[in-house]
């Protein structure tokens, strides 16, 4: 006669040593100073893309893409690496003010709540952070350095010749403001009066905004905008370099769309030679 077999306790194996891993901090990676610190290990850092820590919790997609860094991050640990692998939450945007609008509920309240209930999802699949590292976008202490890039970006141009940016003061033209990486320009955006924000164009569903559902329209404003464009041959050129598959590549290639124009010869009735037309593409980004 067999016996059945027992299911596995996964609920009391895994508690364990996850506790273990908390207590231990086995995934923590010194800084120069702190007790542990080996300057001769080679280092590897790998970053997942923060989540936007919605009430609603982890769905399957987060933890598909988490668990392949995570395998990653063990297997180089496993060779002798230091690796840094942290953890952080996405948690301005739109969705949260439009739940605090709803509810009359502070934005702080609901994303401190959400935030907790994310990151005690991702400690019970047990996925190896450093959580002493744990960055939170809302916190004053990471955005004070987005609004320091920006500003390094704001006060840079692109100089072809050195191929790099550099500071705005090394430009010898008449109008400097004219390079500035990030500049204010009068462009065509999607507009949202019930959300009161600009959407990107993937945030537009047939002529409604995806997180509402409210009517969007064509309008010119007046807004910050990148010169993304100045890197667009550097871009191309250096994608060779990088260990990604063709694919991939091939993507981004279309993405950053080099034209260098084309030559197209029209027949008119009773002219012999029209000439050509050439069309070609500008603008920025």
């Amino acid at each position: 006669m067999s016996e059945r077999r027992k299911p596995y306790p996964f609920d009391r194996f895994e508690s364990k040593w996850q506790r273990l891993w908390d207590e231990r901090q086995l995934f923590h990676v010194p800084n120069p100073g702190e007790a542990g610190f080996d300057p001769t290990k080679p280092k590897f850092y790998i970053l997942d893309m923060f989540p936007y820590p919605s009430g609603a919790g982890l769905h399957v997609g987060h933890p598909e893409g988490y668990t392949a860094t995570d395998i990653i991050a063990r297997y180089k640990r496993m060779r002798g690496f230091s690796v840094l692998h942290p953890m952080g939450w996405d948690a301005f945007g739109l969705p949260a003010e439009q739940y605090a609008i709803k509810t009359g509920q502070h934005p702080a309240i609901t994303t401190r709540e959400n935030v907790a209930k994310f990151k005690s999802q991702l400690k019970r699949i047990g996925f190896s952070y450093d959580w002493q590292r744990e960055l939170n976008t809302t916190d004053p202490r990471y955005y004070k350095w987005t609004q320091w890039i920006f500003l390094q970006i704001y006060n840079s141009w692109f100089n072809p010749e050195t191929n790099k940016a550099e500071p705005v003061s090394t430009y010898r033209g008449k109008d400097p403001d004219s390079v500035r990486l990030a500049y204010v320009a009068d462009v065509p955006v999607n507009w949202c009066p019930e959300l009161g924000t600009v959407l990107a164009n993937e945030e537009v569903i047939d002529g409604k905004s995806e997180i509402g559902g409210f009517p969007v329209v064509r309008r010119p404003m007046r807004q910050w905008m990148l010169r993304i464009t100045a890197y667009a041959e550097r871009l191309i050129n250096e994608l060779e370099r990088l260990d990604w598959p063709e694919g991939i590549k091939l993507l981004q290639r279309n993405w950053i769309g080099r034209s260098e124009g084309a030559e197209i010869r029209f027949s008119v009735a009773g002219v012999a030679d029209p000439g050509a037309a050439s069309p070609s593409r500008t603008g920025e980004s």
